[in-house]
């Protein structure tokens, strides 16, 4: 299978300013003021060998958007937030208008973050297309439509012309979807939310966002790392740190980079992926964070090495 995301910020969209990109203009000259950058060529590559992510590239602004290829002809995403724009206008590109698509999508929940790109995304807009809606959520359908309704938007849901389908799932149960098998977990966040393990080929990828994990609760530990288990990837809910999401944050719903390693540990996954950012979080910041997880991972260590890297709009990974 291959991850592609497409948004990777929690709770609302938060992209770069102008401040902040010219801060990253001020420092790449000074860093590169004594190599002779004359050319394209050199200046790309000191890019590449000098300067660290944060500081050539950005982390990315839209909100949850993740993409799983499992090698069909038909499409599966995982929720809607405002990186579904960019992946919806990626998919006409690569088969034109012209030709109708198959799209499943898994949503975790209804928070607007997780729907917000619905009434922007392109395929709802054109004839033949069909989009299916999966939730365990049951305010799924009532949630969708009502962001397309006055006064929220212009165009009402029954003005779409694609086909679009609300598919409800219960958790624990498998699915076939998208030719490869699904699995939803009910997760403790406000309103409820659910985590998705996708199956295909002897490859497993589970996306869990918008959950909170309290280590003190030996069972509910053990029954996510159970859900996580031997994963190849987990896409995990890393928005607070863990000072943040015992104390001052606690019972808000979401989970600590700590706990991700924690948990993938505990069920044997081969790579965690800190996903959900924190909006406050600029891109220097999100790089601490994941230098201090590959830190954590490295002194916790008790067998085969955890893979860690941090989520960003237009990452790929093959799994």
């Amino acid at each position: 299978m291959r991850v592609i995301f497409w948004g990777t910020r929690g709770s609302l969209p938060s992209p770069i300013n102008g401040h902040a990109v010219r801060r990253k203009i001020v420092n790449a000259l000074v860093r590169g003021a004594a190599a002779n950058l004359n050319t394209v060529a050199k200046a790309q590559a000191f890019c590449e060998r000098e300067l660290s992510f944060a500081e050539a590239s950005t982390y990315g602004g839209n909100s949850a958007c993740v993409q799983i290829d499992t090698g069909g002809p038909e499409y599966l995403v995982c929720d809607l937030g405002s990186g579904a724009r960019e992946f919806s206008i990626s998919a006409l590109a690569k088969h034109g208008s012209g030709k109708p698509q198959t799209y499943h999508v898994l949503v975790s929940h209804v928070h607007w973050d997780h729907i917000m790109g619905f009434p922007f995304f392109v395929p709802a807009f054109i004839p033949g297309n069909r989009i299916r809606l999966y939730s365990c959520h049951p305010k799924l359908e009532q949630a969708i439509r009502a962001q397309n309704k006055e006064p929220c938007f212009p165009v009402e849901f029954s003005a779409l012309a694609s086909t679009i389908e609300f598919v409800p799932l219960e958790p624990g149960k498998a699915y076939e979807i998208a030719g490869a098998t699904v699995t939803g977990m009910l997760q403790l966040h406000g309103n409820d939310s659910y985590g998705y393990r996708i199956e295909k080929d002897g490859k497993t990828v589970v996306y869990t966002t918008d959950s909170e994990h309290k280590p003190e609760d030996t069972a509910e530990m053990e029954r996510a790392a159970a859900f996580f288990r031997d994963a190849d990837l987990v896409i995990f809910d890393a928005m607070y740190s863990l000072a943040e999401s015992i104390s001052v944050k606690e019972d808000w719903g979401h989970s600590s980079n700590m706990l991700g390693v924690e948990l993938c540990q505990m069920a044997g996954a081969k790579q965690l992926c800190l996903f959900h950012h924190e909006p406050v979080n600029d891109d220097a910041r999100i790089d601490d964070i994941l230098a201090e997880t590959i830190r954590f991972e490295e002194i916790t260590r008790s067998g085969v090495p955890l893979k860690v890297c941090a989520a960003y709009d237009g990452l790929v990974i093959d799994v």
